[in-house]
């Protein structure tokens, strides 16, 4: 990359890449934009498609792109500028001054119970804890409670549609798809 624009001014690659994504998007070939962002639960990457959010991934952001491609479409752009709505709000809610999220979703990787599950996920107020078992009530199957296990495992916008707020019944943690310590540190600081 360094050679190509040899020569040129520093600003270049970020112009040019910006007008990538402007004609991707007049041309309708932008069907998923994608950046990342430093939380203290570590990197995560947001994917959003013209209907809204539809990814928010722990770690390498690889097998999140990978796995949208398949999934969603193969048209994927490194384009920040259509996430910073979303980007600025996680930075609110990381700094304890939001405490809900206002950004249109695309939750089209959840469907059937997962998704009923994701519905009741925002009624879990800030700062609160549900168990399995009342959420699994609250989706409508009140014996589902491994299946709402499996929702908050796969959902795929963690931290907006809080899963993280999820815990047993006998209220201990239980597991996070970002790791133990990530769900530690969002409860932390939800309690705070």
């Amino acid at each position: 990359m360094t050679e190509l624009f040899a020569g040129m001014p520093a600003d270049v690659p970020m112009r040019l890449r910006d007008r990538l994504v402007a004609d991707a998007e007049r041309a309708g070939l932008l069907d998923v934009a994608y950046r990342t962002v430093d939380s203290p639960v570590g990197p995560l990457l947001l994917a959003a498609t013209p209907a809204g959010l539809v990814r928010v991934a722990y770690g390498s952001p690889d097998e999140a792109l990978t796995s949208l491609a398949d999934k969603v479409s193969p048209r994927i752009l490194h384009a920040p500028g259509r996430l910073d709505a979303v980007a600025r709000q996680l930075d609110e809610y990381f700094a304890g001054t939001r405490h809900a999220f206002d950004v249109p979703l695309d939750l089209r990787l959840a469907s059937g119970f997962r998704r009923s599950v994701l519905d009741h996920l925002p009624d879990i107020g800030y700062g609160r804890t549900a168990s399995y078992a009342d959420v699994a009530a609250a989706a409508g199957s009140p014996r589902a409670v491994r299946a709402v296990g499996t929702a908050c495992a796969l959902n795929p916008v963690p931290v907006v549609l809080p899963c993280h707020r999820v815990v047993r019944s006998d209220g201990s943690m239980g597991r996070y798809a970002g790791g133990d310590e990530a769900k530690r540190t969002l409860l932390a600081l939800e309690a705070a």
